[in-house]
């Protein structure tokens, strides 16, 4: 975890289910845990990759390189982002 940040695995793994539910409008059935797949299991589209991007950084109020995680994923056989990698991105970027 980066030093420069309080934020525990729980506490930003909360802010997202947040920035989902409030940002980009997901309700899902099943509770979002760090399993959870961007695409397959909560059915979003890549735009919704950019209003993510957006959203966390209004958030957290700081710009994020949520381009270059865009582009790692997109470099990758398994293209669908989960939300513990998405905690980690966060925990290194904050």
């Amino acid at each position: 975890m980066n030093a420069a940040t309080n934020e525990s695995d729980m506490e930003i793994l909360d802010d997202l289910r947040q920035v989902f539910r409030d940002g980009l409008g997901v309700e899902p059935v099943d509770p979002i845990t760090p399993a959870t797949r961007f695409f397959a299991d909560l059915g979003l589209a890549s735009i919704d990759a950019v209003v993510l991007g957006e959203e966390l950084q209004k958030r957290y109020g700081r710009p994020l390189p949520f381009n270059d995680l865009l582009a790692e994923l997109g470099g990758r056989a398994e293209r669908d982002l989960t939300v513990g990698e998405l905690v980690v991105f966060l925990q290194q970027n904050l």
